[in-house]
């Protein structure tokens, strides 16, 4: 019985369409009608209809209200305007097709109570609209000052501004915590919209929960409903914030179960608290890491890179929104020291240059070194041993060098150890020693010896 109550509730935002839509029409038609008297007999009907489909309505919205647990205080204006509603139908009814029922229905004019009904669809409309997306679904995109105008009670959005220096002192409920609830939830949930009789604006109002009682519970974040209801299906209706709401990222709503699992302590530092700065990481400042300069640069002569393109040579603009090159000699295997010559009429704008699988030796290096902007190069698949490599030293932009597969000797790894910007070199297949080195220049540059290996899971040992 309660599944089909459940079910027919769930009717309710189908159904409640049917009068709306009945009622304006017979509105549109009295308005049309009011000269010509063509529809005198259609109008009548049409209100009919509205009623008994009011009638379903009202039957289908309070089956909601009572499988989906509302509370009274939240529907009761909606409830009896559309109860009213519903009755006005009929009235409008009765009083087209003239049956007296009162003395005082024939007394109010027609243009009275179809004034009154407009009124009063309108307000029961707009009951419903607050109690599916609430007071200010409609005002919700317009600016804040806008809403402040207009009256709205605004919730300005709170920066959460961490970084490596500063993230151990913040204040975890304070600086975090709070301005996460502030930004994602506190908009149904304040002392002017208690939606679901919750605040969480404050301290008090957290511990205290709503209808349903406790929303977070110490220590167990997966029982706490404030976590609960955030990790739901989208789809799912008691999914929190609801859809058409400014929902929160993985990363905060991680971050709030990382705050009940610890007590939910509404004081304390970061690091008095104990959480992992992995937690924090997504609010730290975003580091830009191209692999191209950060700034501008004019662009390369069109005549040049056609010259160089009909070499065999592939050019392609890294980004729309940059003039750095990207250069490829994938199409060419034959490219050697003494064709590099060629690529210099663009050699201020590469800043990507493959030239894995060519022919190119440790002459090349000297070379490189006049490419002032260069940040990834890749000479995989190639003869090069590192001698000379120290002449790469120059370029302050260089994050990257790929020597996979190639003749790179131990010796020749120390020289990398004080290039400004290098991040990344790739030694899978070279003549280092793999167990050696892994790391240089404090850390700062990764040597990756390639040669993964997954860990087995259980479907690997499925046949098929």
């Amino acid at each position: 019985m309660d599944v089909l109550k459940q079910l027919l509730g769930r009717l309710h935002p189908l159904i409640v369409h049917l009068p709306i839509g009945f009622i304006v029409l017979g509105l549109l038609l009295q308005w049309y009608d009011r000269k010509r008297m063509e529809y005198g007999k259609v109008i009548p009907l049409v209100y009919l209809w509205a009623g008994v489909s009011a009638v379903l309505a009202c039957i289908t919205g309070y089956l909601q209200y009572l499988g989906e647990g509302y509370a009274f205080d939240t529907v009761k204006f909606h409830l009896w305007s559309g109860i009213a509603t519903a009755l006005f139908a009929f009235v409008m009814y009765a009083k087209l097709k003239g049956i007296k029922a009162t003395n005082l229905l024939e007394k109010v004019p027609i243009t009275g109570l179809s004034g009154l009904f407009l009124i009063l669809i309108s307000f029961t409309g707009h009951q419903g609209g607050n109690i599916t997306h609430g007071e200010d679904y409609l005002v919700e995109p317009l600016p804040n000052s806008i809403k402040s105008a207009l009256g709205f009670q605004t919730f300005e959005e709170k920066e959460i501004a961490l970084n490596d220096e500063n993230w151990e002192d913040a204040e975890l409920y304070e600086d975090v915590i709070k301005a996460i609830l502030n930004n994602k939830c506190v908009s149904c949930h304040n002392p002017k919209k208690i939606k679901g009789e919750l605040l969480l604006h404050s301290e008090e109002g957290i511990i205290k929960g709503g209808e349903n009682g406790e929303v977070i519970i110490a220590n167990n974040a997966s029982e706490s409903e404030l976590f609960s209801r955030m990790n739901l299906p989208m789809e799912d209706d008691d999914h929190m914030p609801p859809e058409g709401k400014t929902q929160p990222s993985k990363e905060e709503i991680k971050l709030i179960g990382a705050w009940i699992d610890a007590g939910h302590p509404f004081k304390g530092t970061i690091q008095e608290i104990g959480l992992k700065k992995d937690l924090f990481l997504s609010f730290f400042p975003k580091k830009h890491d191209f692999d191209y300069p950060d700034f501008e640069i004019t662009a390369a002569s069109q005549d040049s890179i056609k010259i160089i393109e009909e070499t065999g040579v592939h050019i392609d603009l890294i980004s729309k929104s940059s003039n750095f090159l990207s250069v490829s000699c994938i199409n060419k295997p034959a490219f050697s020291d003494s064709d590099f010559e060629s690529l210099l009429p663009v050699g201020q704008q590469i800043a990507r240059l493959d030239l894995g699988g060519t022919q190119v030796t440790d002459a090349i290096f000297e070379k490189l070194a006049m490419l002032p902007n260069l940040t990834i190069l890749k000479l995989d698949n190639t003869s090069v041993t590192g001698k000379n490599i120290e002449s790469l030293k120059s370029l302050e932009h260089l994050k990257s060098i790929n020597l996979t597969d190639s003749q790179f000797e131990q010796s020749h790894l120390q020289s990398l150890e004080n290039f400004k910007s290098l991040q990344s070199v790739y030694l899978y297949k070279t003549k280092v020693d793999s167990k050696g080195v892994q790391t240089l220049n404090e850390g700062q540059i990764i040597i990756d010896y390639g040669s993964y290996e997954l860990p087995i899971i259980p479907s690997d040992s499925i046949i098929y």
